[in-house]
């Protein structure tokens, strides 16, 4: 186990652009307006452990279900392929049911801590140490709860625009990833 600030940075930006929070702004924005107030510690909390709890027991459910970490790493980058699909072309593929409050339900499970997000870390984890991986989600969850503190103020501060530029950059990000992950796993599932 060893810290490498290269793979911190790394997987850093992959559950970034995964998470995609500030995507989510115009949600965010738009469950306050209908249920009041979020509470934004208690979202980022429950959806880092969330996290770091799948990260850890993950992998042995996947065992326990019969499916090598290198197979779901491959369906994983289908997963992240779609949702950089999603996110450049602003098209909806995956579509969730809605939620009747803006409690912890929709805010840290789905909306953080998702499908995407659950899939994109073990498939990282087949990648880079699980160290780097940790400390990466403990960085993101401060990002998560900075913008759920302040979603409606970088909401007015970026524009309508301004978040759809991010979003589709961080989309080709995502999608260049999902190429890189997919490349470094395929060949794994045929040895």
């Amino acid at each position: 186990m060893e810290l490498d600030f290269k793979e911190i940075a790394t997987v850093g930006m992959v559950l970034f652009a995964v998470i995609d929070i500030v995507g989510t702004i115009p949600v965010m924005v738009d469950l306050k307006s209908k249920h009041g107030h979020i509470e934004s510690e208690k979202a980022s909390i429950v959806a880092g452990m969330i996290m770091i709890v799948f990260l850890f027991v993950g992998e042995e459910l996947l065992k326990l279900i019969g499916i090598d970490v290198h197979s779901f790493a491959v369906a994983g980058s289908f997963v992240l392929f779609f949702l950089a699909l999603e996110m450049i072309l602003g098209i909806r593929i995956y579509r969730d049911e809605e939620s009747s409050s803006a409690s912890i339900v929709p805010i840290a499970f789905p909306l953080i801590a998702g499908a995407g997000t659950m899939t994109t870390l073990l498939s990282l984890k087949a990648q880079y140490q699980t160290v780097n991986i940790l400390i990466a989600i403990v960085l993101n969850i401060i990002v998560v709860y900075i913008v759920l503190k302040s979603s409606a103020k970088i909401e007015r501060m970026l524009g309508k625009n301004g978040l759809g530029v991010i979003r589709k950059a961080f989309g080709v990000v995502l999608l260049a990833i999902a190429v890189k992950l997919f490349a470094g796993n395929v060949k794994d599932l045929f040895l």
